[in-house]
């Protein structure tokens, strides 16, 4: 079927939409990658070079400046859209429109400066406000799993290594590792966000001379142009060197902060999946969600898959920078825009999905406190015992001779587990064994749970009120103006 034939069908629904916006992510990230946020941000900074350079002494009126201002939003798609395509050239297709619409100032727009000069410093404009949309999420995320750490930290439950039970630790402990992550994900994201610096006005190949031209060779006028343009975008510091673009390093180093997010974010909900088989935890499921079409029993972790099959694709996404950071020949090529255009876009979106879903998954967490009480029962026999064979020893029995009781009791009831399928039932042959009998009263204190945890509960604690808590408050304010996690889908 053509799609020329479908004539009823409204047209978003005849052409791709990626899911990330169609599907997944937030309005206000959306919005800060959209053709509205980009051009308009263009026109900013063509209003604030005019400015910039007004104010040191050229030939450009209050008139002009308030044309550019009052249409920095009123923005003729449709012609920019005719422009580029007759001049093939997306930064004179837009210089052309925005003269039309403000044709006083059309003789002073660009002025002096080169493509990158839009291109690259929106570009920065757009990661910054970017990384200040993530950050409050982030933070939320974090307290919701602080909580949760809070609430469950006494609570035993088996650890694991190599996916086979190890010894105890408990719920709450376990959030904190995952916990710990995301702190460190939090700071290398306000890492990357607190070093981007501005491209500022550099010229075509990152030289001035363009402007040291209009200033009649003022070196000081071009050096306060930069800074009074880089003002009035909200940053602190210009780059002193670059090409005709800024350093695509810069690229590699947001990118490569949000893939690690995403490597966090895959190990919390491959845990929490994990769990969910074991029946120890489940995420939050809504009243008429369905589970599967054929099988309505079932309750999947549909939101923590969801997230690990993003954070693959954001884990992903730094490929991209980092191939074309490596390619870039001399002052500059064009082969990173069309790949710039994908990638960058991407990596926030997809990380700011996976924020507000991780939200949603910690903010309704549930535990099944008896499952895991039983699973831990069916393991806490094995692992106690050392302990049963200290309590032997101080009873005056020997230390090799119990260690050889331990062990033939052990397999037969390894061997009642996995062959018989039953429940481990060490402990009842300790009981039904003469040798023990010197400790058949203080039993059940060597296998009692909270013993066998160590100082994990004290551990959460301290690690909450000494590294979550103060960034969990630094963020307090932000947190407050965001709105719910309800997902879309």
């Amino acid at each position: 079927m053509a799609w020329e034939s479908l004539q009823n069908i409204p047209s978003e629904f005849k052409i791709y939409r990626t899911p990330l916006v169609s599907r997944y992510a937030s309005p206000e990230m959306a919005f800060n990658f959209s053709d509205m946020k980009k051009f308009s941000t263009w026109r900013e900074l063509w209003t604030w070079l005019a400015k910039g350079e007004k104010t040191l002494g050229l030939d450009i009126t209050d008139d002009q400046i308030k044309d550019m201002e009052e249409n920095i939003h009123c923005i003729d798609f449709e012609r920019a859209a005719f422009e580029e395509k007759r001049v093939r050239h997306d930064v004179m297709a837009h210089v052309h429109t925005f003269a039309k619409a403000c044709p006083r100032a059309s003789g002073i727009i660009h002025l002096g400066a080169t493509s990158a000069f839009v291109g690259d410093n929106t570009d920065l404009i757009v990661m910054r406000d970017g990384f200040d949309i993530l950050l409050p999420k982030l933070a939320r995320c974090i307290q919701s799993l602080s909580s949760f750490a809070r609430k469950y930290k006494d609570l035993p439950c088996l650890s694991y290594t190599h996916l086979q039970p190890a010894q105890l630790s408990t719920v709450g402990k376990r959030a904190c590792i995952w916990i710990q992550d995301l702190l460190m994900d939090l700071k290398n994201l306000e890492t990357a966000r607190d070093n981007l610096r501005f491209r500022g006005v550099k010229g075509t190949t990152g030289t001035q001379a363009s402007f040291l031209q209009l200033f009649e060779g003022d070196d000081d006028k071009v050096e306060e142009l930069d800074k009074l343009v880089t003002e009035m975008a909200g940053f602190q510091k210009y780059f002193l060197i670059c090409g005709q673009t800024y350093s695509r390093k810069v690229d590699v180093d947001c990118l490569a902060a949000l893939a690690s997010l995403g490597s966090s974010i895959h190990k919390i909900c491959t845990d929490i999946r994990l769990l969910a088989n074991f029946k120890e935890m489940e995420e939050p499921f809504e009243k008429d969600q369905i589970g599967s079409s054929a099988m309505p029993y079932k309750r999947n972790p549909m939101r923590s898959e969801r997230c690990c099959s993003l954070a693959r694709h954001l884990m992903c996404l730094v490929q991209d920078p980092l191939m074309t950071h490596s390619t870039q020949w001399m002052e500059r090529t064009l082969d990173d825009s069309a790949n710039r255009r994908i990638c960058l876009a991407e990596a926030f979106l997809t990380a700011d999905i996976l924020m507000g879903t991780l939200h949603n998954i910690s903010d309704g967490l549930v535990v099944y406190p008896k499952v895991i009480e039983r699973r831990v029962n069916q393991e806490l026999p094995f692992m106690a015992t050392e302990n049963i064979i200290m309590a032997m020893v101080k009873a005056g029995g020997d230390r090799q001779e119990c260690h050889e009781q331990i062990r033939v009791l052990s397999q037969e009831a390894g061997n009642v587990v996995k062959r018989e399928g039953k429940d481990n039932d060490l402990v009842e042959r300790i009981r039904r064994t003469n040798y023990f009998k010197p400790i058949y009263q203080i039993l059940d204190t060597l296998l009692d749970a909270s013993t066998f945890i160590g100082r994990a509960p004290k551990q959460v604690e301290q690690f909450l009120d000494k590294e979550a808590d103060p960034l969990i408050e630094k963020y307090s304010e932000k947190m407050q103006a965001l709105g719910t996690s309800d997902l879309n889908l």
